[in-house]
């Protein structure tokens, strides 16, 4: 198989067989789980394949490309998709509720009203992304990178905030800040780190929010 940016190029005959796969998962989904089969998933170039009629939550996607793809309303609750990329992706009312989304890259995604709450976000890449409105409650984010990313009016309540970046990123309206665990956060890069810690670090977020 030959590798293009890190993942399978699907060519015809592959792009039939991942498509027998997403529908063998709606049916296992649809079944709850008594007939079809779970989607798993690694290493694959998903950019060719029209994604949106697939539910793809409680699947196993790992390390697997979604660049620059219209995923508008995707599911992908309860799904692990740990070191996926979705650089410059329209994603707008996306679900990743309980949804592993540790190690992914989320740079210039569109993520407008997107749901990650309870999702794990270790070392996860929000670079740049837009999260204006987005639902963050009750998820981890531990080494998160939001530098630059657009948060305004977000939902952060009952959220860990522990050595996040947040250089340049716009926290007007941020909501649930007093819910949150904010445990510490990281101003500066990580080459030269300015870090907050706890309550100078959440109060460095309310005034931001302000």
């Amino acid at each position: 198989m030959v590798s293009l940016e890190g993942g399978i190029i699907i060519n015809n005959r592959k792009k039939e067989e991942l498509i027998q796969l997403l529908e063998l998962h709606k049916i296992w989904l649809d079944s709850l789980g008594l007939e079809g089969k779970k989607l798993v998933l690694d290493e694959v170039k998903l950019t060719e394949v029209d994604l949106i009629k697939y539910p793809l939550n409680q699947a196993y996607i790992t390390d697997c490309i979604f660049n620059n793809m219209h995923l508008i309303n995707i599911e992908m609750f309860s799904s692990t998709i740990c070191s996926s990329s979705f650089m410059f992706a329209n994603l707008e009312n996306a679900d990743f509720y309980k949804a592993d989304v540790s190690y992914a890259n989320f740079t210039n995604a569109n993520l407008q009203n997107t749901r990650f709450a309870k999702s794990d976000c270790i070392e996860t890449i929000f670079n740049s992304a837009n999260l204006s409105d987005a639902k963050l409650v009750a998820a981890l984010f531990d080494y998160a990178d939001f530098r630059n990313a657009n948060l305004q009016n977000a939902d952060v309540s009952e959220s860990t905030f522990e050595n996040v970046l947040l250089k340049g990123a716009k926290l007007t309206g941020v909501r649930g800040l007093e819910e949150a665990f904010i445990k510490s956060i990281n101003i500066g890069t990580p080459e030269q780190p300015n870090i907050l810690i706890g309550g100078e670090a959440r109060k460095w977020l309310e005034v931001m929010s302000n």
